[in-house]
C-alpha cells in the first residue's frame, strides 16, 4: 500500500514549501481514509511508503485528477491560501499539489505510472 503526493512542477517552490505540499496532500489522503479497508491496511504496515511525483502545471493535475476519477480514485488536491512565497504564492488560492491513497502498488493506474519522481529530470 502506498500514498501518494503529486506535486506541481511548473512553478517554483522553495524545499521547505514542496515539503510542506507533500505533507498536506500524504495527510489528506490518509485522513481521508481511515475508516477504509485501505487505510486500515496501509496504517498497519507503520510507516508505510510514500511517493511524490512531479504532477507538471495546473491543466496536467486538473486532467490527472480527471483520469484517477475514471480510474475509481479519490484525488485529494491540495489549495495553499494565505500563506506568501513570492512571486507565485501571494495569499491567493493555488493549487499545488495531490494526495492520493492508499493503493497497492500494483492497483495504480497507468496515468500514475508515467509519472517521474519529484526533483528526478
Amino acid at each position: 500500500m502506498r500514498l501518494y503526493a503529486i506535486l506541481r512542477t511548473d512553478i517554483p517552490m522553495s524545499p521547505g514549501k514542496a515539503i510542506a505540499q507533500a505533507g498536506h496532500a500524504y495527510l489528506e489522503a490518509a485522513v481521508k481514509a481511515s475508516d477504509t479497508a485501505e487505510g486500515a491496511a496501509y496504517a498497519a504496515l507503520c510507516p508505510g511508503t510514500k511517493i511524490t511525483l512531479a504532477g507538471g502545471s495546473e491543466a496536467e493535475m486538473l486532467h490527472l485528477c480527471e483520469k484517477l476519477q475514471a480510474a475509481g480514485l479519490t484525488p485529494h488536491p491540495i489549495i495553499d491560501r494565505d500563506h506568501v512565497e513570492l512571486p507565485h504564492f501571494d495569499g491567493s488560492p493555488i493549487l499545488t499539489a495531490i494526495g492520493l491513497g492508499p493503493i497497492a502498488r500494483d492497483q495504480a493506474p497507468g496515468c500514475l505510472r508515467k509519472l517521474k519522481l519529484f526533483g528526478k529530470d
